[in-house]
């Protein structure tokens, strides 16, 4: 491939619930970047973000940030003021993406199943089940499994420490809980790069944050274990949602299958996904034969704006 660009800014950390996250993928990737010959620099971004750049002036960004602000288009607006080229989705796609209730209205209308789901504040969920159990009850705009609560029965209600993880007036999405098992799928270039199966730890209920990100929390199986007909359309779904709601770069798309009842559901699109070398995305990068510096040279190369 041949380079447009030698500078890279790669901005990490940020401000929201998943900084710990950025600052690794961020640093896994500046390492990478380094490997491929790139000049790099790492900035961990607050709000003089705008003024930092104007005087780093890279050739162009790696963003490596996760979660609001970073996820969310901010971002991303901020970039496409300064002209600067920047990887992965842009304002629109990445806008939409973070809120899972807009995305799964849009998912829904062009034919990937997702799940019944309705908003609530957090105050209301507090009150009592906002609908009949099981479900999962998760921020709308947040990532990483942050602040989820699977309610699997009457008693299994949070109650008051709902209040614990945001404030009263937060918007979380009661999700039908669909049992079964758990595929993740990348989609880069508009192209699937497989389905892994996540399995959470024994000592984990589900995949949530800490299952992610603790050591032996969770367990990855690429190719997932399940039949070519399954697998092609789990990719087909991850494919059509990243194409439907505009996604550059990379993406990966989460699923729930559940074989005894025949029902799939898509649960979220992520369109900044971990970024180290054992994170999914780039997993199934290797499993395609694109080394962890391959991947992340591919992305700052496929950087622009107007994305």
């Amino acid at each position: 491939m041949t380079e447009k660009y030698s500078h890279v800014a790669v901005l990490m950390g940020g401000l929201s619930a998943e900084r710990a996250v950025s600052l690794s993928s961020g640093k896994a990737v500046a390492k990478a970047l380094e490997g491929e010959g790139y000049r790099v620099s790492l900035i961990d971004v607050g709000a003089d973000l705008a003024e930092q750049l104007t005087n780093l002036a890279p050739d162009v960004c790696f963003n490596a940030l996760h979660g609001k602000w970073g996820e969310d288009g901010c971002v991303q607006g901020v970039l496409e003021i300064l002209n600067m080229p920047c990887t992965h989705s842009g304002v629109l796609a990445s806008s939409v993406a973070m809120n899972k209730e807009l995305t799964k209205v849009i998912l829904a209308n062009a034919g990937v199943p997702v799940a019944k789901s309705i908003v609530v504040s957090r105050k209301d969920a507090v009150k009592g089940h906002p609908m009949k159990p099981p479900y999962v009850l998760k921020p709308v705009a947040d990532g990483s499994s942050v602040g989820i609560f699977m309610v699997l029965a009457d008693k299994d209600h949070p109650g008051e420490r709902l209040m614990e993880t945001g404030e009263a007036n937060d918007q979380l999405m009661a999700e039908q809980y669909i049992a079964g098992r758990e595929f993740t799928c990348a989609v880069m270039a508009n192209k699937a790069l497989g389905v892994t199966e996540i399995e959470p730890g024994a000592s984990f209920d589900f995949y949530d944050f800490d299952s992610k990100y603790e050591d032996g929390g969770s367990k990855h199986t690429i190719p997932a274990k399940i039949s070519s007909d399954i697998n092609d359309l789990i990719e087909s779904y991850a494919v059509t949602a990243h194409k439907v709601l505009g996604c550059r770069g990379i993406s990966r798309s989460d699923f729930r299958f559940d074989e005894q009842t025949n029902i799939s559901a898509c649960l979220e699109i992520n369109t900044q996904p971990g970024m180290t070398a054992t994170s999914l995305a780039p997993e199934q990068a290797l499993y395609n034969g694109m080394t962890f510096g391959e991947l992340v040279h591919w992305l700052v190369e496929d950087a622009s704006c107007n994305r």
